[in-house]
């Protein structure tokens, strides 16, 4: 194989409004070569996140060479580096990846096996794209920060609260709490978000626009356990100072700079219940090459499995096609309304 076979791509070369079509753009760049542990995948789905968008709008770059956004993969091993252990080519996998490096909007793709897993046999690869960096944040937020049990006996009469139940996270997070037996109130405002809440397995739903401690009480709850924020931490820090009990524990996904016009976080307003406060970046193992990386493709393989027996669902709602700077720009535009429910899709190059 030449060193200089050339692939499709989609990227940006500096942050531009989305009407202009030079916002992203389609590109040929030299197709990689995988070193070490790297797989080179063939893309056959890739899905869209809120860390596309952001990458975008951080990097006000002007860049000699453009940017390739996107952090979820599904496709197929075309060859594998010379450490590689885990997957051989053909395998059919899925992955978030890693922020650090080059994302997947691209014919073929650099990945370390570590943070890889085998797709779901009963899934397509839309289907499967639409999971991984979701799954992984749902997850690790749940059983690693929040130190939610796996044991639906210990979360008996466990209650949690997902702020922001609709979107991507939300999906896959209301279900996973259910399989491990915890009783879920996600948040949702619109008629379609709530109906969607619901078919994912939320026991109750309520308005994130308003007051949640008389919202709760309304439905039985004087306080909930655990808190899941997926959205706009500093706005909701009040709602959620008020509403956990005490000694329970909370996680954001959403750094307080996202937000600028609310405010800071004023974690003071924890103290006097002892909550436990935590973070999740599901792009820290990889990021910092954590010595526990391998724990992104055990639990991705274990997700398959809950999904091929029947006890997870893809949260895809729309697939698009073909890959292209103009079809991303629509997702992109879709993603920037925070209006979408589930996961957007696009499939072939």
């Amino acid at each position: 194989m030449s060193n200089h076979q050339k692939m499709k791509a989609v990227g940006a070369y500096r942050y531009l409004a989305l009407s202009n079509p030079e916002s992203l753009v389609d590109l040929y760049i030299e197709k990689p070569i995988p070193t070490g542990r790297d797989l080179l995948v063939e893309v056959k789905a890739i899905s869209v996140n809120p860390a596309d968008l952001g990458v975008r709008e951080k990097n006000n770059y002007e860049e000699e060479s453009p940017k390739i956004l996107g952090w979820d993969v599904a496709g197929t091993v075309a060859q594998v580096g010379p450490e590689c252990q885990l997957f051989k080519p053909g395998d059919e996998i899925y992955y978030a990846g890693s922020v650090a490096r080059p994302g997947g909007n691209s014919e073929f793709h650099l990945v370390d096996e570590q943070i890889v897993g085998f797709k779901p046999k009963s899934l397509d690869f839309a289907q499967a794209a639409a999971l991984p960096l979701t799954s992984i944040t749902a997850w690790e937020g749940l059983f690693d920060r929040l130190g939610i049990s796996h044991s639906v006996e210990d979360n008996k009469n466990k209650s949690l609260l997902i702020i922001g139940a609709a979107g991507g996270v939300g999906s896959i997070t209301t279900q996973l709490a259910k399989l491990a037996g915890l009783t879920v109130i996600g948040t949702a405002s619109r008629p379609e978000s709530i109906q969607w809440t619901k078919n994912q397995g939320a026991d109750f739903t309520i308005n994130h626009n308003n007051h949640f401690a008389s919202q709760l009480k309304s439905i039985g709850f004087e306080t909930v356990d655990y808190i899941f924020c997926l959205n706009d931490t500093v706005q909701h820090l009040a709602n959620m100072a008020e509403v956990i009990t005490p000694q329970g524990k909370i996680c954001s996904i959403v750094p307080s700079d996202k937000v600028s016009w609310a405010g800071s976080l004023d974690m003071d307003m924890f103290f006097s219940k002892s909550i436990t406060f935590v973070w999740e970046l599901m792009f820290t193992r990889s990021l910092f090459q954590t010595k526990d990386m391998i724990k992104q493709h055990d639990l991705l393989n274990k997700l398959a499995d809950l999904i091929d027996n029947g006890q997870l669902k893809t949260t895809l709602t729309e697939r698009i096609e073909p890959i292209n700077a103009k079809n991303l720009r629509l997702v992109h535009e879709k993603m920037e309304t925070g209006r979408s429910i589930g996961k957007i899709v696009l499939e072939n190059f």
